[in-house]
């Protein structure tokens, strides 16, 4: 099917970009979310960043204003409801997605497809809280989402091979390119990524080195752009203790355990930059690291 309307659910760190990367291939974006505080913010982030696109000719000013008035919020999640696809890009949590998918059925085109953004949640239990699991998939942006060229796509096992088919043509639209994923426990990237990061955490934990000299190993040693302990701040530390404990629960395997430290950090309330602490305190002009 040809899709011309998308519906996008959050307006957070992930909803907003995939709203300006969608708004910017020519869709028509309707982006939700339940404060109208949190959309306001997305907005005016958008026009920053399309501003920067803008600014190193990567686009036209031309483009930045069409991609921006092609881009409408509100507050009531069934408005969607009309869209050819819908992309839930909600808090981490299973309860709350399966929720959001429940109020919307109701609402729906017999054809709308329904996608999450989930990182690690089985796209197979969430499609059967639906009326179409044939036309429900995991649609995995990375972040950020205007800068990241790779899309996981994830069939359940009920996915049809035309759903299937439209999301790998809405990838290619949007400039990026698709890697299919089987449904296990965090797909590809995150089941490769999270447990080096819990690798990290661990040597740290054991003393085997310090937050700057696991940092700059990777960097210099792998030639990775980021260190791990790094990159799990920018990711957020209960993000990744999360898919940790999604890999661990799924998979049954003692290899995942989360590493005690990890779960220290996120006790403490020091989740990374988004706080402003995790492996570095970030409250100063240059982050130093917490240990």
């Amino acid at each position: 099917m040809d899709i011309k309307t998308v519906g996008v659910v959050g307006a957070g760190q992930m909803g907003n970009g995939i709203a300006h990367v969608f708004a910017l291939a020519g869709y028509d974006v309707l982006m939700n979310d339940i404060s109208q505080e949190a959309l306001d913010k997305a907005m005016a982030l958008i026009e920053k960043n399309l501003d920067r696109q803008a600014s190193r000719g990567k686009i036209t000013t031309e483009e930045k204003d069409a991609a921006l008035a092609r881009i409408k919020t509100t507050t009531t999640l069934t408005d969607l409801g009309p869209t050819d696809l819908i992309i839930e890009a909600a808090t981490e949590r299973e309860t709350v997605k399966q929720a959001i998918f429940e109020d919307l059925l109701p609402h729906l085109k017999p054809h709308t497809i329904l996608t999450t953004n989930t990182s690690s949640i089985s796209i197979t239990r969430l499609a059967t809280r639906t009326d179409r699991p044939e036309r429900f998939m995991g649609f995995h942006f990375m972040n950020p989402v205007p800068v990241m060229q790779l899309v996981e796509l994830i069939r359940g096992i009920a996915t049809d091979d035309a759903t299937y088919q439209t999301l790998l043509k809405v990838v290619e639209k949007l400039g990026k390119t698709a890697a299919s994923a089987e449904d296990f426990p965090a797909f590809i990237v995150n089941r490769i990524l999270m447990p080096m990061i819990n690798e990290a955490v661990y040597t740290l934990y054991e003393g085997v080195g310090n937050v700057r000299s696991i940092d700059e190993s990777l960097k210099l040693g792998a030639n990775h752009p980021m260190g791990p302990l790094e990159l799990a701040d920018f990711i957020g530390l209960d993000t990744c203790l999360a898919i940790m404990n999604v890999l661990h629960d799924g998979l049954a395997d003692t290899k995942y355990r989360p590493c005690p430290l990890l779960t220290k950090y996120v006790e403490a309330g020091w989740l990374g930059r988004k706080t402003r602490r995790g492996f570095y305190d970030y409250r100063g002009e240059t982050p130093v690291p917490t240990r």
